[in-house]
């Protein structure tokens, strides 16, 4: 990123006034099948300023143009790569709607690629802790200030993300689409409402492929218990019976997540949840898993990524394969699920990593655990990422993509690339007609044992009634 200027903000002052309703729009476009807590934060910290900006989830609701003729200010929400894919399709939008209108991008995946952005679909990127950034934006445009404002990139001024510790505001919902239209949870064939909070962000952690690392750098913030369980109240009166935890990793403060899951069990006993966390912060807090059982933990999201060593030692993941044994029987010892998170196709993977991961799932009893989309996952590296700073990087690593957001890579063997495209259409044609698991799995066993020119290995299952693991309704794409 170009390093940051002290030159005037290229940002115009916008006409009207910007705390009259809808003379700002947020937008999320994609956060995991959840109602948008990207959202609901901002909301509430603009409104408690004195604003009324409208919310527009286009993942399950329609952005009428009504709606963008009236906006001033346009921030869309990118958390994620798929995210800031649909993100920028809004942004065309809004600019054939309303060339007036200021665009703007805030998010993990905002600020990672700030220089693309500001260049080719918006006037302002905001990384990090982005309400305050946000907020103070908007106060600069009513003032008609000029110069640079903290934690707010432009075209002629990058700023790094903002990591000031913010007075986090009650997450304000009002006026989101229903929790029931997302995400439910799946157990015992029902369909249970799922609500969505978090009670950290950043993480400790220094993954080399995770996109939270450019931006966080280690640094986690833990969001004060009163407003995590007066958000899940909120949620539970609205409908919902499961809360998903979706922190980048729920144990990084063991302490407070335990604290709010007992405040919350107490308060209501019948509400379920999940979380997710480290395989190695499964092994060090083994102790706690049986009482997250007892509180109402359902199942345990883990990146697992890998059964690879080699894979493993190279993003610097902080576990083994045997590691990864141990947190499954942690875990069912206490009765909790894991779901492993999965990224099969990395630079360093070999076509016998990949039929060991298979092997692996089979082994121990993991199909119904994993959404088959995760067998196709391709390592991104999007512009900073911590990878690049790795010399050995550069023996594998291609251009950068801008419009795609990640620099490219290929395979030592071409047969990985096309079996990562073959599998990946047979997890997209399984997920579009609903098709049981088991099948889709070995549709995908079949194309890998092909790749390799051997024959698929025939593992016997036992016979009986299935019973599949809880799990939420909704595949996830990062």
């Amino acid at each position: 990123m170009v390093p940051a200027t002290t030159q005037t903000s290229d940002l115009r002052a916008p006409t009207g006034d910007l705390t009259a309703p809808g003379a700002v729009l947020l937008v999320s476009c994609y956060e995991l099948g959840h109602q948008p807590l990207n959202l609901a934060f901002p909301l509430a910290y603009l409104r408690g300023a004195g604003y009324a900006p409208v919310a527009v989830d286009t993942a399950v609701e329609p952005l009428d143009e009504a709606t963008i003729a009236a906006a001033r200010v346009v921030a869309i929400s990118v958390p994620m790569h798929t995210a800031l894919r649909l993100g920028t399709q809004v942004a065309r939008r809004v600019r054939q709607v309303n060339p007036t209108a200021i665009v703007g991008f805030y998010g993990l995946y905002a600020w990672l690629n700030a220089d693309y952005l500001l260049r080719e679909h918006g006037d302002f990127v905001i990384g990090g802790e982005f309400e305050r950034p946000l907020l103070d934006l908007l106060r600069a445009l009513a003032a008609g200030q000029e110069g640079p404002v903290e934690g707010v990139s432009t075209r002629t001024h990058r700023a790094a993300p903002s990591l000031a510790r913010i007075d986090f505001p009650t997450p304000d919902r009002a006026g989101l689409p229903s929790m029931k239209r997302y995400a439910h949870l799946m157990v015992d064939g029902m369909a249970i409402p799922a609500g969505y909070t978090e009670t950290t962000r950043g993480c400790h952690h220094t993954c080399l492929h995770c996109p939270i690392v450019p931006v966080y750098r280690g640094r986690f913030f833990a969001i004060p218990r009163e407003i995590v369980l007066e958000d899940i109240r909120r949620q539970v009166r609205a409908g919902a019976r499961h809360i998903t935890f979706g922190d980048p990793d729920f144990l990084n403060g063991p302490t407070h997540s335990l604290r709010i899951c007992r405040a919350m069990h107490d308060e209501f006993p019948h509400v379920t949840f999940d979380m997710t966390t480290r395989i190695e912060h499964i092994l060090q807090h083994r102790e706690l898993m049986p009482e997250f059982a007892a509180l109402g933990c359902l199942f345990v999201v883990s990146a697992v990524e890998s059964v690879s060593e080699t894979v493993l030692d190279r993003i610097d993941k902080g576990h083994t394969k045997a590691d990864v044994v141990e947190a499954l029987r942690i875990l069912e010892d206490a009765g909790i699920a894991m779901r492993p998170s999965l990224l099969p196709f990395t630079p360093w993977t070999t076509l016998e990593d990949y039929l060991e991961l298979l092997r692996f799932v089979e082994e121990y009893d993991l199909i119904d655990h994993i959404d088959p989309v995760h067998f196709s996952i391709r390592l991104l590296v999007p512009p900073g990422s911590a990878l690049l700073d790795r010399p050995e990087t550069a023996e594998w690593l291609g251009p950068l993509d801008e419009a795609s957001f990640t620099y490219t890579w290929r395979s030592p063997d071409p047969r990985l690339d096309a079996l990562q495209q073959e599998v990946a259409r047979i997890a997209e044609a399984g997920e579009a007609t609903g098709q049981d698991y088991e099948a889709t799995f070995a549709q995908i066993k079949a194309a890998a044992y092909a790749a390799a020119g051997q024959a698929p290995p025939v593992v016997r299952r036992e016979t009986g009634v299935r019973r599949r693991p809880p799990r939420l309704s909704e595949s996830w794409f990062c």
